[in-house]
C-alpha cells in the first residue's frame, strides 16, 4: 500500500515539474527543483500521518494491555482469597465428621438387616443367651427410688458443727494405660468412734429450700468441697503439676441466691484454675433445673468450669445442646451398660462413645468391679473409668505431689495424689 502511495507521489511531482516547465515557463532546472520540493513535502506529510497512526495504535494496545493486567490482578486477588479460605478450612475435622456419619449409617443398616433376620428366626430359634451386642429401642427402666441415708440429719448437723467432715479423692483413669485423668472430690464423715462414713450414708437426698430436706447441709458440704478443690488446684498448679477435680454440686446450691453468688465469686477470683474444675451434678437435678438455676449454671460455664452428669440413665439426649452448656462428660453405670446397652441408646455399643466425642463430650463408666468389665469397655471405645477395682477414695496428701506418669495399682488403690 505504501509503495502505491509513493508511486503516486512521484507521478504527482513529475506532473508538477512538467506543469512548471510548460505552463509557467520555468527553466528546466527550476522545474526539476519544483518537482523535487513537491515530492519531499508530500513524503514528509505522508510519514507524519503514518507515524501518528502508529502512535495511536500503540497507545490503544497499551490501554488494552493495562486493562488485561488489571483484570489479571483482580483475578489473582480473588484466587488468593479463595486459597486463604481453603487454607483456613479444617479439612481433617470435616472428614472425621463425615467418616463418623458414614460409620453410624453403616451401623444402622447393619442393625436393620440383623433385626430383620432376627425377626425371621425368632419363631424357630430361641433368643441367644449372654450379652446381646445389638441394641434395640427398649425404653429406659423406671427410676429407682433412693433410700434415706443411714445417718439422720440431726446427727449430720452435729458432726458438721464438730468439723468432722473430710474430703477424700477418688481417681478417674484413662484406659488402657490407667493414668489418672482427674479426681472426684468425695465427702466422708468421721464418726465418733473414728470410722469414716461414705456419702451415701449421710448425704441428704432431698434438696428442698427448707431445712427439713437438708438443703442447708448440702449447701454447706458443697461450699466446703469447693473451697477444698480450689486449695488443691492452686497448690498443684504452683507445683507445676495441674490436676482436674470433679466437685459435687446440686440444686441446693444453684437454687440459693447467696450460695450461688458465693460460687460465682469464688470462680471469678480463681479463673486461672477454673478450667481444671468440673462440677458433678446428678441427672435428675440437671433435668429439673429451673430457669434461674440454668442461668447460674451458664454463668459458671462462662467462668471456665464445666459439668459432669452423674447417674445417667439414658443416652437418648441432645448431645449438641449438652456440649453448648459446657457438659464435659456423661457418667454411666459400667455393669448396666455392659449387660443391657439397649437401655441406654439405640446406637451400637461400640459407636456411642465416638458419637459423643464428636461433640467433645466424654463417656465415663463408673462402678468398675473387675477386669472383665475393663476389657468390655475397651472394646466399646470407652476410655474413662472409675470404680473400686481401679481405686477407692483416699486422703489427699498435704504436699499435693501429683503423679503424671503411669501409676502402680497399689498407688491407685490408695487414691492419693
Amino acid at each position: 500500500m505504501q509503495a502505491l502511495v509513493y508511486t503516486l507521489i512521484a507521478l504527482s511531482a513529475a506532473g508538477v515539474g512538467a506543469t512548471a516547465y510548460f505552463g509557467l515557463t520555468f527553466t528546466p532546472a527550476e522545474a526539476i527543483l519544483a518537482a523535487v520540493v513537491f515530492g519531499c513535502v508530500c513524503v514528509v506529510l505522508m510519514e507524519r500521518t503514518l507515524r501518528q497512526r502508529a502512535e495511536n495504535r500503540l497507545e490503544k494496545a497499551i490501554e488494552d494491555l493495562s486493562r488485561l493486567l488489571a483484570t489479571d490482578a483482580q483475578a489473582g486477588a480473588v484466587l488468593g482469597q479463595r486459597i486463604n479460605a481453603m487454607a483456613d478450612v479444617n479439612a481433617d475435622l470435616r472428614l472425621e465428621g463425615v467418616e463418623a456419619d458414614i460409620s453410624v449409617l453403616g451401623t444402622v443398616i447393619r442393625q436393620v438387616a440383623e433385626a430383620v433376620a432376627e425377626i425371621e428366626d425368632r419363631v424357630a430359634k430361641p433368643q441367644p443367651a449372654g450379652r446381646e451386642r445389638m441394641i434395640s429401642a427398649t425404653p429406659p427402666p423406671a427410676p429407682v427410688r433412693e433410700t434415706e441415708p443411714v445417718i439422720p440429719v440431726e446427727t449430720l448437723r452435729q458432726a458438721m458443727a464438730d468439723n468432722r467432715l473430710v474430703y477424700h479423692i477418688q481417681p478417674v483413669v484413662t484406659l488402657p494405660q490407667r493414668r489418672p485423668q482427674g479426681y472426684d472430690l468425695v465427702p466422708r464423715l468421721m464418726l465418733e468412734d473414728g470410722d469414716l462414713a461414705d456419702q451415701d450414708d449421710f448425704m441428704p437426698r432431698r434438696s428442698g429450700q427448707d431445712g427439713r430436706g437438708g438443703a442447708d447441709l448440702l449447701r454447706q458440704i458443697e461450699g466446703i468441697g469447693l473451697a477444698e478443690a480450689i486449695t488443691i488446684c492452686r497448690r498443684a498448679r504452683s507445683s507445676g503439676q495441674p490436676i482436674k477435680l470433679y466437685i459435687p454440686l446440686s440444686r441446693a446450691t444453684l437454687g440459693d441466691s447467696v450460695a450461688a453468688e458465693q460460687l460465682l465469686a469464688s470462680l471469678e477470683a480463681n479463673r486461672v484454675i477454673a478450667e481444671g474444675l468440673t462440677f458433678s451434678i446428678a441427672e435428675a437435678d440437671w433435668q429439673s433445673l429451673s430457669t434461674p438455676e440454668r442461668a447460674i449454671a451458664a454463668a459458671v460455664a462462662k467462668k471456665g468450669a464445666g459439668f459432669s452428669i452423674l447417674n445417667v440413665k439414658s443416652l437418648r439426649v441432645d448431645v449438641a445442646e449438652l456440649a453448648s452448656q459446657s457438659v464435659r462428660s456423661l457418667r454411666i453405670d459400667a455393669a448396666r451398660f455392659i449387660e443391657s446397652p439397649e437401655t441406654y441408646t439405640d446406637f451400637h455399643a461400640s459407636d456411642i462413645a465416638d458419637y459423643l466425642a464428636r461433640f467433645e463430650v466424654v463417656l465415663l463408666a463408673t462402678g468398675i468391679a473387675n477386669e472383665r468389665q475393663i476389657i468390655e469397655l475397651l472394646d466399646d471405645g470407652i476410655a474413662l473409668v472409675q470404680g473400686p477395682y481401679i481405686a477407692g477414695p483416699g486422703p489427699v496428701r498435704p504436699d499435693l505431689v501429683v503423679e503424671t506418669g503411669r501409676a502402680p495399682r497399689q498407688q491407685l488403690r490408695r487414691a492419693e495424689i
